[in-house]
């Protein structure tokens, strides 16, 4: 096997499993840029999975080819409104960030367990009849050499979170309403001072976190798994928040943290095939990315320095 086949292979794959960590990884970024630590990423992962199976599985024959994409907005809705439990308790309530991000892991997993079994009357739901396919894009794909390496045998997802991507560097870094993000998580009293409403920033921040988290796990569950269990979203949203601390909670650095986690993830599916890779004991390649993950924190998060004000309450007129 040439170099040229193994990058045929291992780039479209590596986008692939990158894609739902990219996504995952902005929505917390916007959460944390305004002060909110929000480590219940795979709780949204698992709300946003669940609800654009469910919603495709109930109205494909309704709306068709265009039910993938409809479900990511579902899911995005879903991952939101109970992102707005978090918000609730961790601004509002004042309790404490973690607690409250545990608690959203952990009723996501239940709960979405409980519906699947009342729906369903099983485990885990059926297998939809579309979801995100591989695609050749047309003229891109007759590129010379990076046409067959990044534009064949790929996916729309893919190419949405790297767009995503560069969208919320560009709100973040760029816009007036990143500024107040921003501002209220690095120093919420000055931000307050000048006039900015602490308490709403935070909500937005938490309830866009919310929205890209259940993006990402429509993408997963909609491009990967093709159906909901208790397994389907595992350790994902983990991932996502280091690829947010390994990027140091900047939108491209954390873009190209999910890529070497997608990376990682991608070569504990296909190793055996690849010929450097076919010897190593399966077991090692399954165990790879979350080695990888620890590996990468140990080596950079003392290097990487969050928001001054994340994980710190503010109450107004303290001083």
């Amino acid at each position: 096997m040439s170099l040229m086949d193994i990058l045929i292979i291992l780039v479209p794959s590596t986008l692939l499993w990158a894609a739902p960590l990219v996504f995952t990884a902005l929505g917390g970024i916007f959460s944390e840029r305004s002060g909110v630590v929000n480590i219940g990423l795979e709780g949204l992962m698992v709300i946003g999975a669940f609800s654009a199976i469910v919603f495709n599985l109930f109205t494909f024959d309704t709306f068709g080819s265009a039910t993938p994409w409809i479900a990511l907005l579902i899911a995005m809705a879903a991952g939101a409104l109970f992102s707005m439990l978090h918000a609730v308790a961790a601004i509002t309530f004042r309790a404490d960030h973690t607690v409250s991000g545990v608690a959203i892991n952990l009723l996501a997993t239940g709960l979405t367990l409980f519906l699947v079994k009342l729906i369903f009357d099983k485990g885990e739901t059926g297998i939809i009849s579309k979801g995100f396919s591989k695609i050749d894009i047309p003229v891109l794909k007759d590129i010379p050499v990076i046409g067959k390496i990044f534009f064949q045998n790929t996916y729309w997802t893919s190419f949405l979170a790297i767009l995503v991507a560069i969208i919320v560097w560009y709100i973040v870094a760029k816009t007036p309403f990143g500024l107040r993000l921003r501002s209220v998580g690095e120093h919420p009293m000055a931000a307050d001072t000048m006039g900015i409403n602490v308490t709403k920033m935070r909500y937005y921040g938490v309830i866009l976190s919310g929205a890209l988290g259940g993006l990402g796990g429509g993408v997963y569950a909609q491009s990967i798994t093709s159906n909901f269990s208790h397994s389907t979203i595992s350790g994902q949203g983990f991932m996502a928040l280091a690829a947010m601390i390994f990027g140091k909670w900047h939108p491209l650095g954390s873009l190209g943290a999910a890529i070497f986690f997608g990376f990682a993830q991608s070569i504990s599916i296909i190793g055996s095939s690849l010929p450097f890779l076919k010897e190593i004991p399966n077991v090692y390649l399954l165990i790879a990315p979350y080695v990888l993950t620890i590996l990468a924190l140990t080596g950079f998060i003392g290097r990487a320095d969050a928001p001054k004000a994340s994980g710190t309450h503010y109450i107004k007129g303290n001083r």
